[in-house]
């Protein structure tokens, strides 16, 4: 029984992709593993692995097609002995079931095309009724061996049983599987944000009436441009957000910057404000470990490691690659991942897991001229530091004369459901005492 390819879900957020370029032909052989297609998400574009054997009977979805909801058939794998005369002469009949089921699944009610014997048994179902997905192969091989598909953990997309799956299959695995995985399926599912709401405001129609008779250009928003929209007015409607700012001399970590850029001059690194930015916060959270939180819907997680997101403007957007385990890396290690990380984001060539994660944030707009901002949080972010420009300015020394020094305008924007206000001003304080004073960074 021909077998539907589905539009992957290929991050917890991606709800509809571009079919960008097709890697195979109809007429291919492929093996599970092999590449099929790049898929462009609401971030970056990505290469789609097949899940299973087979040959590929027919291309539903040509390339370049935009707004693919997940789970719709893309395309149409034929297994073993199957050929094209196999594959239903309406193939927009199957799109349907695919959009509904969680998984690649395959129809109750396709007409048997093919020999019984090369037939798969009916898809079958778990205890309490609920219909248990599995390819075609899969549940041949599992009728051959005696199994019961329901003990079984899949390792398709969104669980779905594939054929080796069944081949590695032993009766109670699914138990076994289960308790070595953590239960991790379940998990990722129960913990996948629910699709983003449109953004509230004026209806299209009603902005359009308002300037009909002038002359504007309509922009199409794409993936990137609709998350950030959904995402940040989410994070503002939803977050109790309050905010906390200080200036921060920088006169010391200039010094101490030129000074170690020319002793690191013959190995080619050159540190950036931004790369002692990072490092002080790092350090800071590992000092105010109770601040290093996320919000998680009815529980706060308390983080171990400084993984640490730095925003990252790209045309049409922008993303917030994370460095992982900050506090531990050196000035130099920093400032390489950070450069390795932005040339990559406005390549749009990050995977998901370099941009997911992270429990605080840095928006950095000094290098624009921007004196000081507030940043919206980034959920499930506890907080977020907005950085502005260093600028001279007249401050009164500790003898009590007036001078002129290099000030930095930091704003702190916290989640109050995280990090109350002490507690925020506790990590500020961290930050501004790392900052000014660079060289205990390195001790």
């Amino acid at each position: 029984m021909p077998t539907e390819i589905l539009m992957p879900a290929l991050s917890p957020t991606m709800e509809e992709g571009t079919l960008a370029k097709w890697l195979v032909k109809e007429g291919d052989t492929v093996s599970a593993g092999d590449l099929l297609a790049e898929i462009e998400t609401d971030k970056a574009t990505m290469e789609f692995e097949a899940v299973d054997e087979g040959t590929i009977g027919k291309i539903l979805v040509p390339e370049g097609t935009e707004n693919v909801k997940v789970n719709t058939a893309i395309a149409v794998l034929l297994e073993e002995g199957e050929s094209a005369d196999d594959i239903a002469g309406d193939a927009g009949a199957a799109k349907p079931e695919a959009k509904a089921a969680p998984a690649e699944g395959d129809s109750d009610e396709k007409p048997a095309a093919a020999p019984e014997a090369a037939s798969a048994p009916p898809a079958p179902k778990s205890g309490d009724g609920e219909r248990i997905f599995a390819s075609p192969l899969a549940r041949r091989i599992a009728a051959d061996k005696g199994l019961d598909l329901s003990q079984i953990a899949g390792s398709g997309p969104r669980g779905r049983i594939v054929k080796a799956d069944v081949e590695n299959a032993t009766p109670g695995a699914r138990a076994a599987q289960a308790s070595a995985r953590g239960d991790a399926a379940p998990a990722a599912s129960g913990s996948a944000p629910a699709p983003a709401a449109a953004p509230a405001g004026l209806a299209t129609e009603t902005v359009l009436k308002m300037y009909e008779g002038r002359d504007y250009e309509e922009i199409k928003l794409d993936g990137m441009r609709r998350t950030i929209a959904a995402r940040l007015t989410e994070a503002k409607q939803t977050i109790p957000h309050f905010y906390l700012r200080r200036d921060i001399r920088l006169d010391a970590l200039l010094k101490f910057r030129s000074e170690l850029n020319a002793q690191l001059e013959h190995r080619g690194v050159k540190l950036s404000v931004n790369d002692f930015i990072i490092k002080a916060c790092a350090l800071a959270l590992q000092a105010v470990p109770a601040a290093n939180a996320v919000w998680a819907g009815d529980r706060v997680l308390q983080m171990k490691a400084s993984d640490v997101a730095v925003a990252v403007a790209i045309e049409g957007g922008l993303f917030t690659p994370v460095i992982q385990d900050a506090e531990t890396k050196t000035l130099s290690a920093l400032s390489s991942a950070m450069k390795d990380l932005a040339t990559r984001a406005r390549d749009r060539k990050l995977a998901p897991h370099e941009y997911q994660g992270g429990s605080f944030a840095i928006s950095n707009l000094g290098m624009f001229g921007i004196d000081n901002f507030d940043a919206v949080i980034n959920p499930p972010h506890g907080a977020i530091l907005a950085v502005g420009a260093g600028v001279k300015k007249p401050v009164v020394g500790k003898d009590g004369e007036l001078a002129v020094a290099t000030a930095m305008s930091v704003t702190l924007s916290v989640d109050h459901r995280v990090i109350d206000g002490a507690l925020g001003a506790e990590l500020l304080q961290q930050i501004v005492d790392n900052l000014e004073n660079p060289m205990a960074m390195l001790a």
